[in-house]
């Protein structure tokens, strides 16, 4: 008999699809700060049917992005030094992350898949419009957590990365930012190469503080794009969920 592969059923996919499609609304600032989402006109918006909506409204809720009140949710608001503090968590589990597999470099532990990340990197940050560069840099410290050898570091790491601006990747998604802040993408594949080197040699506190010091970068990100929106008016599509 043939097995046939386990479809999903038509609410588990359309809350899959709903999910990815207001998260990235979110994350591209259409829903500012405080702002109110009403069920009906949203399931209306996406085509779909309350039931599958309300689950992708959970899971946002789970992630931080959204706030549940008496009438339903409001997207969440976040103040600057929540948002420092958010990236700070983020380098500390990493950095414990990448310390643990230091400590397993003596057993067996397979650099090629992160390395073959690395490479491809390489080739990204030195081209002209950096395309690529989000996915890969997503996948590279997805790959670090996985070295740690511990699934409760793996899913520390995934939640801290869940706020957009604390994400590994956070101001690199759109082209005029890739210019902006291409010396920080330099930077941070140097920290990228060092993390790797550290591990494969098995120095574990010196991946530790690589791993702390490349959040640092992330930091410095948000407060150029911070001072650019309280000097110039520009307002990063990350910065729409921040409220002072």
């Amino acid at each position: 008999m043939v097995k046939t592969k386990k479809q999903q059923s038509p609410d588990k996919t359309q809350a899959e699809r709903t999910l990815r499609e207001l998260r990235g609304r979110i994350i591209a600032g259409e829903f500012p700060a405080n702002t109110k989402l009403r069920e009906v006109p949203l399931a209306d918006t996406f085509g779909v049917s309350r039931t599958p909506l309300r689950s992708a409204l959970q899971h946002l809720e789970q992630e931080g992005l959204l706030q549940r009140t008496a009438g339903g949710y409001k997207i969440s608001a976040f103040s600057f030094r929540d948002a420092l503090i958010a990236i700070e968590l983020r380098g500390v589990i990493e950095g414990t992350a990448a310390r643990l597999a230091a400590e397993r470099a003596n057993a067996n532990l397979n650099l090629d898949p992160i390395k073959k990340t690395l490479f491809e990197l390489d080739a990204v940050v030195v081209s002209e419009f950096n395309e690529g560069y989000s996915e890969l840099n997503a996948l590279f410290h997805q790959q670090l957590a996985t070295l740690a050898g511990n699934k409760m570091i793996e899913r520390e790491v995934e939640r801290a990365s869940q706020l957009p601006f604390a994400a590994p990747s956070a101001f690199t998604s759109t082209e005029q930012d890739m210019r902006r802040f291409h010396t920080s993408l330099v930077v941070g594949q140097q920290h990228h190469h060092a993390l790797v080197e550290s591990i494969e040699r098995g120095e574990g506190a010196r991946a530790e503080a690589l791993a702390r010091e490349h959040a640092h970068l992330a930091k410095t990100n948000i407060e150029v794009a911070y001072r650019e929106r309280k000097e110039k008016n520009h307002v990063a599509p990350l910065l729409a969920l921040i409220t002072d």
